[in-house]
This record gives C-alpha cells, structure tokens and sequence, in this order.
C-alpha cells in the first residue's frame, strides 16, 4: 500500500469518536472567522472522530452555523492546529489560547499567525511549521536568518531545512511545489500542483488536513512507523489531489477544496 492510502484510517467495528482521532483548532478571528470553518470542514472531510475548537464566541456560532458537530471547548485531543485565521499579536484572545494548547507535549500544526508567536527554544510538542514565502521570510529573519522572500523562493529546499535547523521543527514550506524539511535534514518535494490551489483560504484547508491526518496516525507516529515528515508529504499531495479534482467543475474556492477531500478520501479507501 502506498504512503498516500496508508495515512488514511478506514473506520472499524470497534471504533469510536476518540479512537478514530481528535483535532483542536485554536484558529479564527474576528477579522478571518472564515479559517476556521474552512480548517475544521476539512479535518472532517478527511476522516476524524471529533473535532474541538478554541476561539471568540462570535466565531464560534459562525462554525456552528457550518458545523454543528464540533465540540466549542478544549479537550483531550491528539493534535492542535493553531495560528490559521489569527493574527500574530502578543497578548490576544488567541494567542493566549494558543499557548495553552502547545503548553502540553503532544502534536501540532503550527501555521499562519502562530508562527510569530511562537517561542520554539522552550516549545513542548512536536510540530510541522506550515509557511508559505512570505512567513518563512519573516519567521527566518526573527530567528537571526537574514533573508528575502524573493530567495525563499529561489531556494525553497535552503529556506526549509534553516527553518527546520534553527526551530528543531518538521517544517511544511508551501508553494506550488511544497517542500517538506526535518530536523535531521532530509527533504522531500511534492509534485507541481494545479494552479487551482492558488487560491484565499487554500493554506487553512491544508492545515486541517495535516491536523486530521497526524491525529488518526497518533499511534503510527508514536511508534515510529510515520514520521512527521510523512503526513505531512501525504497531507500536501492529497491537498493537491483535492485542488484537483475541485478545478474539474470551473473556479476553486477553498471550501471547495475542503468538500473535495471526501471524495479524495472515498476513492482512495474504495
């Protein structure tokens, strides 16, 4: 079985909604409600138990309007997702809810506005860092790593693995080719994908596929059968994958994108 079937859990008899994975999303804002129902219906379409969501009240009813499944408080969970939607101040609702939830060893995906807020010398879990050119320029030069975005994507590979290097992260750098970097070195590239992806709020349904899929591996990458590294190839390509199929009917938004990945999921499993 290949990586990209392999990663997708199918239900079984003895199944429940925590044994099939638990997501937390401290994602959203005032100013981007819309991260968060695109990251959680895309961890959905993907395949998990429960999903748990962390944020202002008044974008909370809006996920709830989407998504009533989801659970509005903080919880056992095997992965967050953080930082998509939020912005990168000091001292937020949300940044506040950000570090309670990386305050615990565990798992994470760390993206958009979190990235900036983030201490990485004392941070507790295991994460994949997911920018695109312009965060990782950022993030780089708050770390000490002088650099443009224009030679970020010039040498994405470079960019990645300093990233990597100096956070002591799995690293997911987004492009049209992504490139995925770990902590020992190694470096994968994604094919090209389909321009459709190029899309608002495409990086958010990344980050909840990504969630998704390291909470229904827990057990795989706790063992050492995955690495981050992996789920993180797969959760890229299948993203791609999604894009793709979404292109086939006319113009993409990323919440077409998200809906897509149930189709992606069912033929894969099929």
């Amino acid at each position: 079985m290949d990586l990209l079937s392999s990663v997708l859990r199918r239900p079984v008899a003895e199944d429940d909604k925590y044994s099939r994975g638990v997501v937390g999303f401290v994602t959203g804002s005032t100013d981007f409600p819309g991260a968060a129902i695109l990251g959680v219906t895309a961890a959905i379409r993907t395949g998990v138990g429960m999903v748990r969501w962390v944020g202002p009240e008044y974008v909370g009813h809006m996920l709830l309007e989407v998504r009533p499944e989801v659970v509005l408080q903080p919880g056992r969970t095997q992965v967050w997702v953080v930082g998509s939607g939020v912005s990168g101040a000091l001292g937020s609702e949300q940044a506040s809810n950000i570090s309670a939830a990386l305050a615990e060893p565990g798992f994470a995906v760390i993206d958009a506005g979190a990235l900036e807020l983030v201490d990485y010398s004392r941070l507790a879990v295991n994460a994949v860092l997911t920018p695109h050119a312009g965060e990782a320029e950022r993030l780089l030069n708050r770390l000490g790593y002088k650099i443009t975005r224009a030679e970020v994507e010039e040498n994405p590979i470079s960019a990645a693995k300093e990233i990597s290097r100096l956070t002591g992260q799995t690293v997911l750098l987004k492009g049209n080719v992504t490139t995925i970097a770990d902590k020992l070195g190694h470096v994968r590239q994604t094919p090209p994908a389909n321009p459709a992806l190029a899309t608002a709020g495409s990086g958010d349904v990344l980050a909840g596929i990504l969630g998704a899929l390291i909470a229904s591996n827990n057990e795989k990458l706790v063992s050492g059968l995955f690495t981050l590294a992996d789920i993180a190839y797969a959760a890229a390509v299948l993203h791609a994958e999604a894009g793709a199929l979404a292109a086939m009917d006319g113009p993409v938004a990323a919440l077409d994108i998200a809906e897509a990945m149930r189709t992606v999921v069912g033929d894969r499993l099929a």
